[in-house]
């Protein structure tokens, strides 16, 4: 049977890779990327820079392109439906046709496969089909909340307290959910007029691009907003995630 690995690398630092993420690359016979294109093709190459120092040949690289998904239509549930339909046929052709039985295959997938990333819901997509057969395994990794808490050198908890975990849509939509909140990816700097809240923030964790930012919302959020625009401007993309924390209880 094929065998395939889901291999967390960490938020964008080499040096992320765990001791059992460097294994299961020397284990692996044909690396799977799912390409996302000129502007973010640096996120390749960091992959096979990584497939490079730490695979064992002869290997092969196998890729894909990633299904440009619609991000201006306001049914977003819908759209992000299709997409992952989308990438599952990418990455079943992948699987299908670039991995022989009794092979390993290997997706290598940023920070951490189980927070915030699509890789094992299409994989299981792939399965349920049932128009190809394999086993799979997941390799945790460092995930983009921890880099960032221990690049601000902050606890994600506090004794008491829940964490929730949103995104930037969610607390546009919502408001602040808890007194600690990690926001992943808010394209619209969601946390504006959050005045009782701290913010943790940072982008391109990891990477020589790293940007961190930390003080109360209404000192520094719009020296993050101003920093999110230039950095996105400059390079294309961005990926980013911040930690909120409320310096002070709403009244009753």
């Amino acid at each position: 049977m094929k065998r395939l690995i889901i291999i967390g690398i960490g938020a964008g630092d080499p040096d992320h890779l765990t001791l059992q993420a460097v294994k299961a690359i020397a284990a692996t016979d044909v690396f799977l990327i799912v390409d996302k294109g000129e502007v973010k093709h640096e996120l390749v190459q960091l992959r096979l820079d990584l497939i490079a120092e730490h695979g064992r040949g002869p290997y092969r690289v196998a890729e894909a392109r990633d299904p440009e998904r619609d991000r201006t239509t306001p049914a977003y549930a819908a759209a992000v439906d299709d997409w992952r339909a989308r990438r599952a046929l990418a990455c079943e052709a992948l699987i299908r046709d670039e991995l022989r039985d009794g092979e390993t295959g290997a997706f290598l997938v940023w920070g951490d496969p189980g927070v915030y990333d699509s890789t094992l819901a299409v994989v299981e997509e792939i399965l349920r089909r049932g128009n190809v057969t394999f086993a799979y395994e997941v390799v945790p990794g460092i995930s983009s909340v921890a880099a960032l808490t221990a690049r601000h050198r902050t606890s994600l908890t506090q004794v008491g307290r829940p964490v929730h975990l949103t995104t930037g849509r969610r607390l546009a939509e919502h408001g602040p959910t808890a007194d600690d909140m990690v926001v992943m990816l808010d394209a619209h700097c969601s946390f504006a007029g959050l005045d009782d809240f701290h913010i943790h923030w940072g982008a391109y964790l990891g990477t020589p691009d790293e940007i961190l930012v930390s003080g109360p919302v209404s000192e520094v959020g719009d020296r993050v907003r101003e920093l999110r625009a230039e950095a996105r401007a400059r390079k294309g993309w961005i990926m980013d995630t911040y930690l909120l924390r409320r310096t002070s209880r709403p009244e009753a």
